[in-house]
Parts: C-alpha cells; sequence; structure tokens
C-alpha cells in the first residue's frame, strides 16, 4: 500500500512537472517597440523575434507601441507583470527622457537588463550640391552666418538632436536646429535643400549616400564605418570622445524572476550569434553588441550618465 500510494505520487508529480513545461513553452512573450513599425528598433525585433522562435520554438508577437518620445511603450512595460513575458526594445530615447521629461518610470530602477543587441553609426551629412567637404567646412560657415544654417534630424529630444546640440556647443557656434517627425522627412528636407546639414543613422541613408544623394561628412562613432573609410569621425575632426552610436537593448521589468531572464537572455545571445542574423544586421547596416547581464547594466547606466552630461552642458530643452 505504501510502495502504491508513492508510486501514485511520483506519477502525480510527473505529471504536475510535464503539465508546467507544456505551459512555460505554450506561452506567449511580447516584445514592446516603443516607435512605429519599420524602423530600426522595430525591424530587429522581428528578426530576433523570428529567430527565436525557429530556434526555441518558443511564441513572440512584436507589438509597436509609438508616441510620447517613446514613452508610451517604456511606461506599459514598466507596469506590466514581471514575469519574463513582457519584455521592451531600448534606444539612446530610454536613458534620453528622464532627462528631460517627468516620467512615472526609472530606467535605472524600474527595468531589468537583458542584452544590448546592436549598435548603429550616425552620420553628419549635407546635399552634395552644397560646398561643405568636412565638418570643419561646416562650421566655418555657421561662424560666419551665425544663425543662418539648419541642421535637421528626427526628434526633438532624440539622439541625434543631443548629437547635434553638443558639436554647436562644442564648437561654440551658432546654427538652428530643425526637428523632424521621424528621419524620413528630415532627408527629404536635405534632399530638397531646404536644410543645410542632417544627423541620421547609417541604415538609413546607406543607398543615397552610394548613389551621390548624400555626402557624408562626418561618424559621429568613436571608429570610422568599414563601408565608408574616407569619412573620418566627429572625434578625429576635434571633438575628443565624441560617441554617438544608435543603440538597441532589450529589457523586461524590475522583479522579473532569475530563471527567466537567465532562459531570455540565452535565447538573445544565441540568436545574435547566428551567422545568418549577422548577415541580415549587417545588410541593414547594424553590427551585433551581445553584452548581457551586468555588462548590459553598466552599458545603460554609462549611456543615461553621458547623455546627461551631454544634455546639462547643452541646455537642451524638451519641447
Amino acid at each position: 500500500m505504501g510502495i502504491g500510494r508513492a508510486l501514485a505520487a511520483l506519477v502525480f508529480c510527473a505529471a504536475t512537472l510535464s503539465s508546467q513545461a507544456q505551459a512555460q513553452s505554450s506561452r506567449t512573450i511580447k516584445i514592446i517597440v516603443p516607435s512605429t513599425a519599420g524602423g530600426g528598433a522595430d525591424v530587429l525585433a522581428r528578426m530576433l523575434a523570428d529567430q527565436i522562435g525557429k530556434t526555441q520554438g518558443q511564441t513572440i508577437v512584436v507589438e509597436n507601441r509609438p508616441g510620447a518620445g517613446n514613452t508610451i511603450g517604456t511606461e506599459a512595460v514598466a507596469r506590466s507583470a514581471p514575469d519574463g513575458n513582457t519584455l521592451l526594445i531600448t534606444t539612446p530615447e530610454f536613458v534620453i527622457n528622464p532627462h528631460l521629461r517627468k516620467l512615472s518610470y526609472d530606467p535605472l530602477t524600474n527595468f531589468a537588463p537583458i542584452c544590448t543587441l546592436a549598435r548603429s553609426p550616425q552620420l553628419v551629412l549635407v546635399n552634395p550640391a552644397t560646398p561643405y567637404k568636412t565638418l570643419a567646412d561646416l562650421l566655418d560657415a555657421a561662424r560666419q552666418k551665425p544663425g543662418e544654417l539648419t541642421v535637421a534630424s528626427a526628434g526633438p529630444a532624440s539622439s541625434p538632436h543631443v548629437g547635434i546640440e553638443r558639436i554647436k556647443h562644442d564648437a561654440k557656434v551658432s546654427f538652428t536646429y530643425v526637428p523632424y517627425q521621424g528621419s524620413g522627412p528630415a532627408l527629404n528636407a536635405l534632399l530638397g535643400q531646404h536644410v543645410t546639414a542632417a544627423m541620421a543613422s547609417y541604415p538609413n541613408v546607406t543607398g543615397q549616400i552610394k548613389s551621390g544623394q548624400f555626402r557624408a561628412i562626418a561618424v559621429a562613432s568613436l571608429a570610422r564605418v568599414d563601408d565608408l573609410p574616407d569619412v573620418p569621425t566627429v572625434q578625429e575632426q576635434g571633438f575628443k570622445d565624441f560617441d554617438l552610436d544608435i543603440w538597441f537593448g532589450v529589457v523586461a521589468p524590475t522583479g522579473t524572476p532569475q530563471d527567466a531572464l537567465a532562459q531570455l537572455t540565452a535565447w538573445f545571445k544565441a540568436a545574435l550569434q547566428d551567422p545568418e542574423i549577422l548577415s541580415k544586421l549587417k545588410a541593414q547596416g547594424l553590427f551585433a553588441v551581445g553584452a548581457c547581464g551586468a555588462d548590459s547594466s553598466a552599458f545603460t547606466r554609462r549611456q543615461f550618465d553621458e547623455y546627461g552630461r551631454g544634455i546639462r552642458e547643452a541646455n537642451i530643452q524638451a519641447n
């Protein structure tokens, strides 16, 4: 009788564990992208969701919740249950917004880092019909005609906006910043010579640079872009430690269990090491990072501090 009960208990435990495993594998994970469909964050999220779905048999859906400078989607994730089923794709705006807006969340305390996924260089661009061949040419013209030159980007309160204002502050020149609702309109303005220059991410302008529609005069990263070896960095042109990559991370709400975070980390790491994914990223002008856990947390902290310093020094205000 005792043996029978023991066997029954074992069968019950096995059935329970099996049921729990099935429930775990059948759960749906939602990745919130706090910006519009078609952008770099959206493309990356869908690429990785598809890869993890294929390799891990896990259902992952991507949902766009744009608005208010990425804060709507970010706030939604901060308020979601910390069960590992709701994730957020982060960009520099994740650490920019707290310095410019009153928020209901703190990026450093309300989220658990999973991985810093990828990065993409930003470029300073001009229309080739203009005489500007270097960043120095552009800044010299700004000194000669204070306030007359215009520099555009997606914004305001975006990474390129901060970069433009930092250059303006450090070079001690005066030009007018022109924000657009997205990089597309900003680049169209540059194409039509409605603005003097623009700052935009590399993936958004590769085609126009190759076709001669835009001239790149500076790379806003510490290193040059392999495909643009003749374009110097902003740092090489006199701005020490100027590093303003666009980057993408993934986080979960604080309180997410460590075993869930470990599983998610393993999935994203594996996806970012897949040769096909690396090839797809490169085709999009993105470069894998794959720094996870404590490394990702330290990176976010550095970015928070660096953007905060740049915003204060340039006296950038939210519009």
